[in-house]
């Protein structure tokens, strides 16, 4: 394959190494993604098995998130001093330590200790992934790197609910969680003797920048989650006021700090910082849309729960296939153009969905849905790699954790905002034109950054000629 030939003078590891080092994240990512999906769609079991509500059931999800988002910045900082692949073998031997605790697990506190250490586990090996795939391949092939990432992704999402429901069908639910155990051990492995060493960096760690991140996106987190819920609004208003005078000390600690956590600097590169914002933006759009149809496609529908996620299926089986191309062609043109295309695609199927009613049928959901995940996969990969190859390489730790942490609060901003209009009595449909508003959002940040991504193509065209 391309992806795996070396050349004379490419950065990164030998092609052997690098087939070696890519398996060992493909099943580390797969492991968190199809976790994530399957526990989701068994909730309602878990819940009636442990003899518990649903309200608290959903805690099960929440706090694997909370913690998660919490650290994704934390571990990408901590990785610079322990080096990532140290930092990818802690996070994976603690979720598979956690999955087999949770599988173990008879009653709902137990449960819920172990998802935290899976969160944990998932947060220090999310937020060095997509740094990880730059030390790996060599430059020239960055995009094509990250599409694979996305194909990744995308195929745990789309494997996930129905293998959910098929080990349901003839299987208890700790099975969910013990299926992690080979799979994350295979990863291990591989991890261990694949992964590029590294030299850490010397210096002291930022502790206040990371005890106020961990603040700042954990109360953000449950604030978002708590809109739409039955939960008192100065509570909601509580936790959002602390994210905020969070935010505002750990920008003043970044400026003041010998090793920032996330050197505020990154951001004077326009490519990154609008990149960042089109992902942002176009997470809430995918976030939202998800769950909106959840509810529409199940209320006012009436598919059942694995119904719904089969009409979900092309969004991430799009994702699957045009995610690589585009990742390819995006080290070949530029890449803001392939993402403005994408997320003009993804706003079309978008508006295309916010106009289904009961009488549109299976057919027509199918095809909106798969209109917009050819529209997300030509979008994802070539702005992943423009937010990557913006900063030089000795920033990418800083670049993921900030890559992971967009995708985690855009998808829950998402969620938090479909919380909200159900609350206030609004239609599903509403919704769907909020998201189709947000991705134009991104459109627009995506169009403004072209002349700036030409411009760097044009120089890197030139210093590959050079070599």
């Amino acid at each position: 394959m391309r992806l795996f030939e070396s050349r004379p003078g490419d950065d990164g590891l030998p092609g052997p190494e690098r087939a070696l080092a890519v398996l060992a994240l493909v099943t580390g990512t797969l492991m968190a993604v199809v976790d994530t999906t399957m526990i989701n769609l068994a909730l309602p079991t878990i819940a009636a098995d442990l003899d518990v509500p649903a309200s608290r059931a959903v805690w099960i999800t929440n706090l694997f998130q909370v913690v998660c988002a919490a650290f994704l910045l934390v571990f990408a900082g901590i990785s610079e001093l322990v080096t990532r692949r140290r930092l990818y073998l802690f996070g994976i031997g603690i979720f598979v330590a956690a999955s087999l605790g949770a599988a173990l697990s008879r009653n709902l506190e137990t449960l819920l200790v172990f998802r935290a250490c899976q969160g944990l586990g998932a947060a220090a090996t999310l937020s060095i992934g997509p740094s990880l795939y730059r030390a790996i391949f060599p430059s020239r092939l960055l995009g094509s790197a990250l599409g694979l990432s996305a194909l990744v992704v995308a195929g745990g999402y789309a494997a996930g609910p129905t293998l959910s429901g098929v080990i349901l069908s003839f299987a208890d639910w700790p099975w969910l969680f013990a299926l992690n155990v080979p799979l994350g051990m295979c990863s291990f492995w591989l991890a261990s003797r694949a992964l590029p060493r590294e030299k850490p960096r010397k210096g002291s760690f930022d502790v206040a920048g990371a005890l106020l991140s961990m603040v700042m996106l954990a109360s953000l987190f449950i604030a978002m989650d708590a809109v739409g819920h039955a939960v008192p609004i100065w509570q909601s208003a509580g936790w959002a006021l602390l994210a905020v005078l969070a935010c505002g000390g750990f920008i003043i600690r970044q400026r003041r700090a010998p090793y920032p956590l996330l050197p505020l600097s990154v951001f004077s590169e326009m490519r990154f910082t609008l990149a960042v914002s089109a992902s942002g933006l176009a997470f809430i759009g995918q976030g939202l849309t998800f769950v909106a149809l959840s509810f529409f496609y199940q209320e006012q529908m009436g598919f059942t729960p694995l119904e719904t996620a089969w009409l979900f299926t092309p969004w991430p089986l799009a994702i699957m296939l045009v995610g690589p191309i585009a990742g390819r062609l995006a080290d070949r043109i530029n890449p803001s153009v392939l993402s403005s295309t994408g997320l003009g695609l993804l706003i079309v199927g978008l508006i295309a969905l916010a106009l289904v009613d009961e009488s549109t049928g299976v057919a027509g959901s199918l095809w909106r849905t798969a209109l917009c995940g050819i529209g997300f996969g030509l979008f994802q990969p070539p702005n992943n790699r423009e937010m990557m190859g913006s900063l030089p390489l000795e920033r990418s730790s800083n670049v993921s954790g900030v890559m992971s942490t967009t995708r985690t609060v855009g998808q829950s901003f998402g969620v938090a905002i479909v919380g909200a209009a159900l609350a206030l009595g609004w239609p599903v449909q509403v919704t769907l034109w909020l998201g189709a508003a947000t991705t134009l959002l991104a459109l627009l940040a995506s169009v403004a950054r072209m002349p700036l991504a030409r411009r760097a193509l044009h120089a890197r065209r030139a210093s590959s000629a050079g070599h």
